[in-house]
């Protein structure tokens, strides 16, 4: 029998994040219990989690394999969909899903991850995972406009008062615009999350993708996470190291680099706008002083 007291401290803290997410918790004993019997799992070791989601080791006909039972959000919903395109090319393979509980059973892949590279190595790793996972977009998926157009507005709004330059905020506001109206900013399957601890040591491939949150939209949105990823490395020289970053991404992937400039400045305000709103009154300043340094460095 699998308990609440089973599930990883940092999976009962989700449920201080609000009543929803309480709520999961509550919920992922029995769920986990109903898909060992439902497709004949064997427990095969202690359970971990990421950020959103509970991953326990599981044997499948004697098979290693992973299940993972993620938080029902829109960020989850088409995440078996994505790795069912990509039947394992450069990502982890999807063994089999339910996806409206949200889970999924996959290939057992190995503890290391990039974070252990030298950072410019690593970007030339995910660069070159890139065109083996831009495919064309399957129609199910939201498209990254909508979700741009949305968030451009509320960071229109943003009050003057606000901790961050207006200028930073006007420019993102007018190249998100821009962006949104380019036919070229969807169609293509992006995994929107591609960063060093995403991308982890396998057998069939040395390194392979996990933890998709597609959507249809543009390569050049995928570089961001790259640069605000390990971010205290670049601490004496952060200008430099960022741009080292984006130029070894962006040269490796093939990618323009001007489209890929205006989507950093893009996505770095974004996040600001996020920890604005999640936060009014407090906002983590150095998360803050992360994402306009970025912004930043990858203009000057």
């Amino acid at each position: 029998m699998v308990s609440p007291l089973d599930l990883p401290a940092g999976v009962q803290a989700f449920a201080a994040r609000g009543p929803l997410w309480g709520a999961f918790v509550d919920a992922l004993p029995r769920l986990l219990r109903d898909l060992l019997a439902e497709w004949d799992l064997v427990l095969d070791g202690p359970a971990t989690h990421g950020r959103t989601a509970l991953v326990q080791p599981v044997r499948a006909d004697g098979v290693a394999a992973m299940l993972k039972l993620a938080f029902p959000d829109d960020e989850s919903e088409h995440e078996a969909l994505a790795l069912q395109h990509w039947h394992g090319r450069g990502a982890v393979a999807l063994l089999r899903a339910d996806p409206r509980r949200r889970a999924l059973l996959l290939e057992r892949l190995g503890v290391g991850d990039l974070t252990d590279l030298w950072d410019l190595e690593a970007c030339e790793v995910v660069a070159g995972l890139y065109g083996r996972l831009h495919l064309p977009a399957p129609p199910q998926l939201r498209t990254l406009t909508s979700y741009v157009e949305r968030w451009g507005a509320r960071l229109g709004a943003l009050p003057r008062s606000a901790p961050v330059p207006r200028r930073l905020v006007e420019q993102a506001v007018s190249l998100g615009r821009d962006l949104v109206a380019d036919p070229a900013s969807v169609g293509t399957m992006v995994h929107t999350d591609l960063h060093y601890a995403n991308v982890l040591a396998g057998e069939r491939e040395p390194w392979l993708a996990i933890d998709p949150k597609p959507m249809s939209g543009d390569p050049h949105y995928e570089v961001a996470p790259l640069l605000w990823n390990r971010f205290d490395e670049l601490a004496g020289d952060v200008r430099g190291g960022v741009r080292r970053r984006f130029h070894a991404t962006v040269d490796a992937a093939g990618l323009d680099e001007d489209r890929a400039r205006d989507w950093v400045v893009v996505r770095m305000l974004q996040n600001v706008q996020w920890e604005l709103e999640a936060r009014p009154g407090a906002p983590d300043d150095e998360w803050l002083t992360t994402c306009l340094a970025i912004a930043k460095a990858v203009q000057d």
